[in-house]
C-alpha cells in the first residue's frame, strides 16, 4: 500500500496529470508525469495507478496493482521532486510481465518522461 502522502486520490488529479503531463510508454505500461504548480507542496511525489479490465480479470488486475505499487515505491519516490504527480497506466501485456520487467520498464519510461519536460 502506498503511504497517504504518496497517493493521488481525486479523479481531478488523475485527469490533470494524464492531460497536462508528459507521457512515455513501454510495452507493458505508460507513465504520465506532471509538475504541480502548488505554492505549498505537502508530502512527496504522488502516484496513481490505472489497471483497467483490458489487463485481465479481477485477480490478475489486483496482482498487477500490487507489483506496480512495489515498483513505484522502490524506484520512483527517490527520483522525483515532491511536486511531481505520476500516473502509471498498465497495458494488457503487464498481466504476464514479471516484477523485474515492470521495474525496468517503469524506470526507463520515467527517465524518458522526465527528459521530455
Amino acid at each position: 500500500m502506498l503511504p497517504r502522502p504518496h497517493k493521488l486520490t481525486s479523479s481531478a488529479d488523475f485527469k490533470q496529470t494524464m492531460r497536462r503531463g508528459v507521457r512515455a510508454g513501454s510495452r507493458t505500461l505508460v507513465v504520465h508525469v506532471y509538475a504541480r504548480e502548488d505554492l505549498v507542496v505537502r508530502g512527496g511525489p504522488r502516484f496513481g495507478l490505472v489497471v483497467s479490465k483490458q489487463v485481465g480479470n479481477a485477480v490478475i488486475r489486483h496482482a498487477v496493482s500490487r507489483r506496480l505499487r512495489a515498483v513505484v515505491l522502490a524506484g520512483g519516490v527517490d527520483k522525483l521532486k515532491p511536486y511531481h504527480d505520476v500516473v502509471v497506466r498498465a497495458l494488457p501485456p503487464a498481466a504476464t510481465a514479471t516484477s523485474e520487467e515492470l521495474a525496468r520498464e517503469f524506470a526507463s519510461a520515467l527517465a524518458r518522461a522526465l527528459k521530455k519536460r
